[in-house]
């Protein structure tokens, strides 16, 4: 490394003319092996290595102030005066996994469209002038479980902003031009959706964990987004207004006038409608190897994807530091074998994704150049494997252990974060401690809880192998995976028989 302000010739400098040059330079060389001899042994014991790093402080997040009002709505303030910032949402159950097959997509749709058209009192886009004048923000938006409105501004401003929410949230006016609007979007992104390999591998590794059919890997298609009707948009958010509705707000603000202002919008509504118990299946992958033909690229996505947990699962803070260990940065043992040893992939990860719900995917994703790709895929699976064969060492388990733990120092370090987790707990009805209960549950991990965890929830021969890639480039071929004869998988989009709403951005 170059020191700034330092001659490139910053050593020792010598001349060698004359008589008596070479015993000039027998002394220096020994001089300079003695200094290297002086040198080295601090450079071998590594003093950076001997500071030392006091225990985390002990993780008592400040829970936000808990308000449940008698028809079950739940209220969370958050006060920081820091900032003259006030920001709210509501967060309302339901989302496109709740959908109507036939017309999937309206999620989608109706979150656009919610916050385009406005309301009766003011349309969409004179709500945006308005909020532009005074730096503020409302935002409507959808998710496979819940839908959510959003609105910050400037403590001066908050009441009026708070206001207009208000208004968008109970007096929506859905505009017959803003979901055709809506539509044209959302035709434009699906005859696109095909273009990004990591977008495909994405999509279709989860068709293979839950099913085609599932609601968690329903995708829209240009007919289903053509049913959706501004009655539809209506219906949906009539229905979403009966639900569990979670509020939060964030900021300086004063407590009581808050709390009052928001007990006001909400206390009067009906007692909320319990959602209904979900009975869906998780069947996990058909074992073996799948393709995606996609010719104008020189690499390869490999998703190894199969059957997840959830966070309800007592052995999460074991599946946690599993994850660490298998796939989690520059000293993962994917990272290491893949990458560092081997250089097989550009980057390499995975684990079990820890949903709240219902349970994920356990995924590793490699990329890797087309003529590496079965190499890179037999390694991965190898390093899954060994996750049964291969001892956790004392090593592994506390670079784990330090990585999770001290993770949290950043993840929950601000009220607002602190916010958005206690509101997020509350929606899929985990007990207030959670956090500090899993926190508790990591540090208290060993290596017999490891091996136990990787025995019961690691299951090699029920993965299944997506390869998103160049098909003439990849050589040697996928059967050389030896989980048989790679089974193409049909990407095309299927063209609706009538031309849909927005049908021309649907056809460039």
């Amino acid at each position: 490394m170059m020191r700034v302000g330092m001659p490139l010739n910053w050593g020792p400098r010598v001349r060698i003319f004359g008589p008596g040059s070479g015993r000039l330079i027998a002394g220096c060389l020994a001089a300079s092996a003695a200094i290297a001899s002086s040198v080295l042994p601090a450079q071998q014991s590594r003093p950076w290595e001997q500071i030392p790093i006091p225990p985390l402080h002990a993780f008592h997040p400040q829970q936000p102030k808990r308000i449940e009002l008698k028809n079950g709505i739940v209220i969370f303030l958050q006060e920081d005066h820091e900032l003259p910032f006030i920001y709210g949402s509501v967060l309302v159950p339901g989302g496109s996994r709740d959908e109507d097959p036939a017309k999937a997509g309206l999620v989608g749709l109706y979150s656009q469209a919610w916050r385009t058209s406005g309301t009766a009192s003011m349309d969409g886009d004179a709500m945006d002038d308005l909020l532009e004048s005074k730096a503020a923000h409302i935002e409507t938006d959808g998710d496979d479980d819940s839908t959510a409105i959003s609105w910050d501004s400037l403590t001066s401003d908050a009441d009026q902003v708070f206001s207009l929410a208000m208004d968008l949230f109970f007096h929506p006016s859905f505009s017959a031009a803003k979901l055709e609007l809506a539509k044209q979007q959302e035709a434009a992104g699906i005859v696109r959706r095909n273009d990004d390999e990591d977008e495909i591998a994405g999509r279709e590794s989860a068709k293979l964990v839950y099913g085609a059919g599932s609601p968690y890997a329903r995708q829209p298609e240009l007919a289903t987004i053509a049913a959706v009707t501004v009655s539809d948009l209506q219906a949906w958010h009539d229905r979403a207004l009966k639900g569990k509705l979670i509020v939060g707000i964030y900021g300086d603000f004063d407590p009581v006038a808050t709390e009052a202002r928001v007990r006001a919008a909400f206390e009067d509504l009906p007692p909320v409608t319990p959602a209904p118990p979900r009975h869906d299946e998780f069947p996990g992958p058909r074992p073996g190897v799948y393709f995606i033909d996609k010719e104008d690229v020189n690499q390869s996505n490999v998703q190894i994807v199969g059957i997840g947990v959830d966070r309800r699962n007592p052995d999460v803070a074991a599946i946690a530091i599993i994850n660490e260990i298998l796939g989690g940065g520059f000293g993962s043992r994917l990272f290491v074998k893949i990458r560092t040893e081997r250089g097989l992939a550009y980057d390499v990860d995975g684990g079990f994704g820890l949903t709240y719900d219902h349970p994920g995917t356990f995924q590793v994703e490699a990329l890797t150049a087309s003529e590496k790709t079965v190499d890179a895929a037999k390694l991965a699976l190898a390093e899954i494997a060994a996750l049964n064969t291969r001892p956790f060492t004392p090593a592994e388990l506390k670079r784990a252990k330090d990585d999770i733990l001290n993770s949290f120092i950043f993840e929950y370090d601000t009220k607002d974060k602190i916010l958005d987790e206690s509101e997020r707990l509350e929606f899929y009805g985990y007990p207030a401690g959670y956090l500090e209960a899993y926190h508790a549950a990591l540090e208290k991990v060993t290596l017999a809880d490891l091996a136990a965890a990787a025995g019961k929830y690691v299951h090699p021969g029920k993965l299944a192998v997506l390869v998103v890639g160049n098909g003439p480039q990849i050589k040697p071929g996928l059967d050389n995976l030896g989980m048989g004869a790679p089974q193409p998988i049909d990407i095309t989009i299927p063209q609706p028989s009538a031309p849909p709403a927005g049908g021309g951005a649907a056809e460039n």
